[in-house]
């Protein structure tokens, strides 16, 4: 009888609990599902788009990525980990494909070259600036194949991406850097997206535009001198 008593107290206690805090946990979850349904799509999109034969899982952290290092699962357990603060600037579609793109790009990766590609991620890891504008590249053609705008990529980086002093050899490149060469990319290889520039009155593009102008000065003039020498951009 007494155990009877206590379950019965304990259902009372849970029942009423319920009502406190239902709402709010009900609401957090719901947000985490959300957001995480949309990654799935976009990203599944992107694979099956591009035919990328290698598996890869997505897992949205609502944390703050605090290490870059030691948080980035993709070089070793192809798990594509999205931190809230990494996406925390996406505003549309377009800029989330931006940024799972380079990650798939860096993810399939990890399949190829020697002991399961285990090789190519301490690689990667160890010259993180070479790889990174490769990320950025193929990403782009990524993009594209899934039917993005790639010029979300810049708008994207734009306002998400750090600008420090130097790029130091086994650092990563500066953002300006960056967004140079994927300007040049998407002016060579689709030019349409810049002839018909849907984001040409964004602010973040209107930005990029403005804090651009001597990188694009000497991309212009390759273009008019007809030069194939790769550029040092700042």
């Amino acid at each position: 009888m007494r155990m009877i008593l206590l379950i019965m107290g304990l259902m009372v206690f849970f029942a009423s609990s319920t009502v406190a805090v239902e709402a709010p946990i009900f609401n957090e979850l719901a947000t985490k599902i959300c957001i995480q349904n949309k990654i799935d799509s976009v990203a599944f999109r992107i694979l099956n788009a591009n035919k990328v034969d290698k598996r890869l899982v997505f897992a949205y952290n609502d944390e703050a990525m605090k290490n870059f290092m030691l948080a980035d699962k993709t070089l070793t357990r192809r798990r594509v980990v999205i931190y809230s603060n990494q996406i925390e600037h996406v505003s549309d579609e377009n800029e989330l494909a931006a940024f799972l793109s380079r990650e798939i790009v860096k993810g399939s990766l990890t399949y190829q070259g020697a002991f399961r590609g285990w090789l190519s991620a301490a690689q990667m890891k160890a010259a993180p600036k070479k790889y990174e504008l490769l990320y950025d590249k193929r990403g782009i053609d990524y993009m594209v194949n899934a039917g993005y705008n790639p010029v979300a990529m810049i708008v994207y980086l734009n306002k998400s991406g750090d600008q420090k002093r130097f790029a130091l050899p086994f650092s990563r490149n500066k953002v300006s850097k960056r967004l140079a060469e994927i300007y040049e990319c998407i002016y060579v290889k689709y030019p349409q997206y810049l002839a018909n520039n849907e984001y040409l009155t964004n602010p973040y593009y209107q930005n990029f535009l403005l804090t651009s102008e001597a990188n694009r000065a000497m991309f212009k003039e390759k273009i008019e001198t007809n030069s194939m020498k790769r550029l040092k951009y700042e």
